[in-house]
């Protein structure tokens, strides 16, 4: 039984071409000409492809178009693998899509992972451990020339501030400040900070209060 690529072959031949002759005037490259001649439609690019070079090339010899594609679907594979790469390249493009895909996805899952666990433990960071307390004033171990004292510090906003145990408003941002009444002489300012996981920091202030006479 003849097949396509040989009656191309036969018909080319006859006419006196080459394969680079066909190539040039086709423009279809002299290794995809010589594996159609063999039947090698394995190593075209796709189905696709491999039925157009077929037709092109009984077109350009004016052979009957339907009759050798007739042929090439009675022999042709369509179950075959393409390749694409050259051969010294081809276990290169052995490796599953479906595998790469798989992988991409549990790549991509883990990052979403580890995103939604580092914010869970930022948000229950202060579970473990205290609430930062700074005192901005007054200062350690200053005197002052006044019985109302300023309190203004920062920490974390959700903690509960407590100065000398009142109660104290903290804003967004942590800040807090609270006036209080000191009698003269030297006195302790004890300032605390209490987080939502009753964990908590203090901080004690000691200052002179010294009235100018």
């Amino acid at each position: 039984m003849i097949k396509a690529g040989e009656k191309l072959q036969k018909a080319r031949l006859e006419k006196g071409l080459s394969l680079d002759d066909v190539a040039k005037a086709t423009k279809i490259k002299q290794s995809f000409l010589s594996d159609i001649e063999k039947g090698d439609y394995q190593n075209l690019p796709s189905t696709s492809y491999a039925q157009g070079f077929v037709r092109n090339y009984a077109k350009f010899l004016e052979l009957s178009e339907e009759e050798i594609l007739a042929l090439f679907r009675r022999e042709f594979d369509d179950e075959k693998a393409y390749r694409v790469l050259p051969k010294g390249l081809e276990a290169k493009n052995e490796f599953p899509i479906v595998r790469l895909k798989i992988g991409q996805t549990v790549f991509i899952g883990a990052l979403v992972l580890l995103a939604f666990l580092g914010y869970i433990l930022f948000q229950y960071r202060y579970a473990f451990m205290d609430p930062p307390l700074e005192i901005l004033a007054p200062r350690n171990l200053t005197t002052v020339s006044s019985t109302q004292i300023n309190v203004v510090g920062r920490t974390d906003s959700s903690s509960t501030v407590f100065v000398n145990q009142n109660e104290v408003s903290v804003d967004q941002n942590g800040n807090f400040q609270k006036e209080i009444n000191v009698f003269p002489g030297k006195t302790t300012i004890t300032v605390k900070a209490v987080n939502k996981f009753s964990r908590q920091t203090e901080k004690k202030i000691q200052i002179e209060v010294k009235i100018g006479t």
